[in-house]
This record gives structure tokens, C-alpha cells and sequence, in this order.
């Protein structure tokens, strides 16, 4: 990190976060953030569901809900990046304050609510997206939606022909009974709609399932039973978790979904005996309290075939993004793995 980055961090944490967040966006689409540009080696290439990625380190959604800053985050080294989540209609969320720092904790917790733009103006934004960029939209719900299933495929089949993979998210804990969308039945069913509508676009694009850390291990056995069923190309895992365990900061009763380094052992638990239950059959993508390079590398030994980051650039910047692939690198290197993908699941009996 250089001392303007630091100093720019600083000025950003001393202020409301959810205006700090909205300063960063600003400083990424004038350019005015840290553009290091993409780390990629023969090492660190790779491919999920089809995707050439240039590096396995992945932008989580959440940060960029309105695709408004897309060619700066193209200047930022990631291998790709998700944006959203989106709902048909525009929604503002949940009430302010909505999003808390957790400084002593490394974490945030955050209650948005999905707020965001809605599917005409996103799709109007990814129209003109960099071409070059891996980019995804993650499908929300709105809600007051009286068809929350439908809302996905009406996301997708919207915004489909801008996007290189989408994501049905049911897994956020800020729209109430969203999470109900994991139970077996009523999962298999809005997967098969969503698959649906994704033979109607112009291209197959890959669509992901995006998961809460908090299933038990049923839950869990049939979240990856139906995944696997469906057709679905992969899994993200995790979302936020609602647990508060060892937390020290003033906020960590707020309520919402608590992401950042507090969620790294939980996240990579769930993520190993997804891999386990999966059994190669479907890439995983890892996500949740990954701060440096080894823990993305744990992700990656735990079964996960690229990775997502957000909490941890509120506290390391953007130059966290080529720090991590170049460590990655190294790492790989030291252990003898002439790819990223050779590492993959290297280490699932570590969080067993």
C-alpha cells in the first residue's frame, strides 16, 4: 500500500460509511483511485464454467450495486468482477445507518436491503461495460415482490445479454424470508426457472448459486444436492452470516450480515464440505474474510477454484487486489503447482 493510498483510507474511515462508500465509487469512475493494473501469470490463469479468467481474485457483489464505476474497477487488477445485487423495479433499501464498521474486528455489518437502480438502468450501464472485463450480475428480488422467483428470471432474461455470468442470490439475511429460497423444493424450483430463462439468451452464460454460511450440514447436503441437479455451473459460498461470535466493536449488535475477517473460518468450513459434498463435480468460487494472499490460498486448498473480495479493501485498498495474486503466486510457486487449478482441494481435510 503507498503512503497516498493509506492516507486516502484514513480520510475515508473518519467518516459516515456509507458516504465513504459512495466516495470511492466517485474516485474510481474519475480515475482518481489506484489503478495497478491485472497481475496474471501461466500460474494464475484460469478457467470456471467456461470463463478465462487472467487471475483467480474476483470482486464480490455489494460493491459496485449500480455498475457505475466499472472502467475504473477494470484498472484494479481483478480477474472479474460481480456487480448488483439488482431487482426489477428500483427499491431504496433498508433505513440509514445501514452499514457499520467493525474496526477492531477487520469486519462490517450491513442491512441494505437491496437497495438499488433496478434492471433498466443496470442493463443501460453494462451495455457499454469494458469488453474485456469478466463481468457478472448478481439477481436480487424486490421486497415487496409478491413472485420473488420470478423476479430472478426477470433480472436475468433483462440483463443477460450484457453479462458474462449471473448469480441467483438467496442468501442475503436484509430481505426478509429470502433465505427461505434455500430449502430444497422451493430452491429447485426457482433454479428451474432461472435455467429456463437462461436457454433464451442469446449466449448460455454461466449462472452461479450464491449461499449463506449459516446452513447446518441438511441444509447444506441439500443445497448441493439440488445445485447439482439444476445445471447450475457453480457455487458461490458464502454470503454474510448472522452470527456474532468474539466480536469486540461497540457495533456488533447491529443488525444485518456481518462479513469481513470474523467470517473467514466459517466461510472456508462451509466451502470445504461443500467440495467434499460436490466432489469436483461443479467449481466452487470462495468468499468470505479473505484479507491476504495465504487465506485466499486457503480458500483455494479448501476447494474453491477462484476467489471474491470486499470487506478487506476497506481496510488495505485496492492494492490488496495484486497483493493477493502475486502471493498467490508465490505461494503456488513454493509449493510446486504449475496452476492455480492444481491447488484447488489440496487442503479439504484441513476443515473437516
Amino acid at each position: 500500500m503507498t503512503v497516498l493510498e493509506s492516507a486516502g483510507l484514513g480520510l475515508l474511515r473518519a467518516i459516515d460509511p456509507e458516504r465513504a462508500h459512495g466516495i470511492a465509487l466517485a474516485a474510481l469512475r474519475l480515475g482518481l483511485a489506484p489503478s495497478p493494473g491485472l497481475v496474471t501469470s501461466e500460474r494464475l490463469r484460469t478457467s470456471i464454467a467456461g470463463l478465462g479468467l487472467a487471475n483467480p481474485v474476483g470482486l464480490a457483489a455489494g460493491f459496485d450495486k449500480n455498475a457505475t464505476a466499472l472502467h475504473g474497477l477494470e484498472r484494479a487488477g481483478f480477474g472479474f468482477v460481480e456487480v448488483g445485487a439488482t431487482t426489477p423495479r428500483p427499491q431504496p433499501g433498508n433505513p440509514k445507518p445501514r452499514l457499520f464498521r467493525l474496526t477492531e474486528d477487520k469486519a462490517a455489518i450491513n442491512r441494505f436491503g437491496f437497495n438499488n437502480d433496478g434492471m433498466e438502468a443496470m442493463a443501460r450501464r453494462l451495455r457499454t461495460r469494458p469488453s474485456q472485463m469478466i463481468t457478472g450480475l448478481n439477481l436480487g428480488a424486490n421486497k415487496d415482490s409478491t413472485d420473488r422467483a420470478a423476479d430472478f428470471t426477470t433480472v436475468l432474461t433483462h440483463c443477460g445479454p450484457y453479462i458474462d455470468f449471473a448469480t441467483v442470490n438467496v442468501s442475503s439475511p436484509n430481505t426478509e424470508r429470502l433465505r427461505d429460497l434455500q430449502g430444497k423444493d422451493a430452491l429447485a424450483a426457482l433454479l428451474a426457472g432461472v435455467m429456463e430463462a437462461q436457454k433464451g439468451l442469446p449466449s448460455q452464460i454461466p449462472v452461479f448459486l450464491k449461499i449463506a454460511p449459516d446452513l447446518d450440514a441438511r441444509g447444506l447436503k441439500d443445497v448441493a444436492e439440488v445445485a447439482l441437479a439444476s445445471g447450475v455451473s457453480g457455487i458461490i459460498a458464502t454470503n454474510t452470516t448472522l452470527a456474532r461470535d468474539g466480536l469486540l466493536s461497540r457495533h456488533a449488535g447491529e443488525k444485518g450480515g456481518l462479513s469481513g475477517q470474523p467470517l473467514f473460518d466459517k466461510s472456508t468450513r462451509v466451502l470445504a464440505r461443500l467440495a467434499s459434498l460436490t466432489n469436483g463435480q461443479i467449481p466452487l468460487i470462495g468468499v468470505g474474510g479473505i484479507s491476504n494472499a495465504h487465506q485466499a490460498y486457503e480458500k483455494i486448498r479448501a476447494g474453491a477454484s477462484a476467489v471474491q473480495l470486499y470487506t478487506a479493501m476497506v481496510y488495505s485498498g485496492l492494492s490488496l487486489v495484486n497483493d493477493i495474486a502475486t502471493g498467490l503466486e508465490t505461494l503456488l510457486v513454493r509449493d510446486g503447482f504449475a496452476n492455480i487449478s492444481e491447488a484447488t482441494g489440496t487442503g479439504i481435510q484441513d476443515w473437516s
